[in-house]
């Protein structure tokens, strides 16, 4: 087991918020699940789930999931990699921003909110793929 480094505590922060989100988003799953085939008015659902908010509903838990699976991802290879520890916090907090991106969507829909979290987390989300690409390529095989 690797020793307790910044690095190792940065992964850890990574897979714990992904595996806490990751739940919070299949249950979503259910919710949708539960819309579609259960609820009293489920046809008006069904015949507007290709559009708008319902549309929208189902791309915040296809993200949701997602970047719970990159952090979780981001947070193993922080982990077990020699990544520099100044790197690695970078590239895990913008991971971590990246899961706005599902937030503000989920916002966008029950609330109107403008989609400046859904840009924030996507850009976010992308930088630390970039970021983690370019510290894995400047890894040193000691």
């Amino acid at each position: 087991m690797p020793k307790n480094t910044p690095q190792n505590i940065q992964g850890k922060k990574n897979m714990m918020a992904g595996v806490w989100f990751l739940s919070g988003f299949m249950i979503y799953g259910f919710v949708l699940i539960y819309l579609r085939d259960f609820a009293p008015d489920k046809v008006e659902w069904i015949a507007g789930s290709n559009d708008g908010k319902h549309f929208e509903s189902r791309l915040a838990h296809v993200h949701g999931n997602l970047f719970a699976l990159l952090n979780l991802l981001v947070g193993y290879l922080l982990w077990q990699l020699p990544i520099a520890a100044k790197a690695a916090s970078r590239i895990s907090w913008l991971a971590l921003a990246g899961m706005l991106m599902p937030i503000g969507i989920l916002t966008e829909v029950l609330f109107g909110v403008p989609p400046l979290l859904v840009i924030v987390g996507g850009i976010s989300i992308v930088a630390s793929m970039i970021y983690l690409g370019f510290a894995i390529m400047n890894m040193t095989n000691n």
